[in-house]
């Protein structure tokens, strides 16, 4: 039976393909305040901002390409049961060819219907006001706002619970509840946290490993040590 290997994904490994990170050192997201674009209230308020501000993300998802990191992730897949749990609301694993993913914040290229969050649709063009859902109301960009459930976590723990292996590749760890999943785990369970400037330690786990480059580094060096070893 082939292992388990579970990989947490944030905001890195999207940032090497050329997507920003929505969130600047000052807090703001391209010069807006959280609380406007990303926010049920702020879509309340003004729907139009939030619209073009998702607009603007998704016209530059279409122009970028996934990265070694990703397509490394996807040669994992031929030998072990890969699952990818990413924080990131692009569709660049699954473009590199990644089979298993979880996205806890949304995808940028679906919409859903404001009233009934199970009316889902795939999404490429821009979302204007007007474009409404099957039961007449507004669609809205199908990422989860801050203030809002995490309607994958229950999946997602449930994956980190059968983990034979956890990479851990361009998140903080500081952005919960995605942050906790690392004690889901199973005890002893061997951690690889990939990041230039980590932010646990090896005190934090006595089973975690920590290599300090990026994730176009990192990830292809851990798949390649992953094959080697575990097979």
């Amino acid at each position: 039976m082939k292992k388990n290997i579970v990989v947490l994904t944030g905001a890195g490994i999207s940032a090497e393909s050329g997507i920003k990170t929505f969130r600047d050192a000052d807090g703001l997201w391209e010069g807006h305040d959280i609380m406007e674009v990303a926010t049920p209230q702020g879509f309340n308020n003004n729907p139009s901002l939030v619209l073009d501000f998702y607009n603007q993300r998704r016209k530059q998802l279409l122009t970028v390409k996934p990265n070694a990191s990703h397509y490394a992730l996807a040669h994992l897949q031929d030998y072990f049961n890969v699952h990818i749990i990413t924080q990131n609301v692009d569709d660049l694993h699954e473009r590199s060819g990644s089979k298993q993913v979880t996205h806890l914040h949304g995808e940028l290229l679906k919409v859903r219907s404001s009233i009934d969050e199970n009316i889902i649709l795939p999404w490429k063009k821009d979302i204007n006001l007007g474009d409404l859902c099957s039961k007449g109301s507004q669609l809205r960009p199908h990422i989860v706002w801050f203030g809002e459930d995490v309607p994958m976590m229950d999946e997602a723990m449930q994956i980190t619970e059968k983990a034979d292996v956890l990479i851990i590749v361009g998140t903080s760890m500081q952005v919960y509840p995605a942050a906790g999943l690392i004690d889901y785990a199973p005890v002893n369970t061997p951690i690889y946290f990939i990041d230039p400037k980590p932010s646990i330690t090896e005190n934090n786990y006595s089973n975690l490993n920590i290599l300090t480059e990026s994730a176009t580094k990192g990830v292809p060096s851990i798949v390649k040590f992953l094959i080697d070893t575990m097979l």
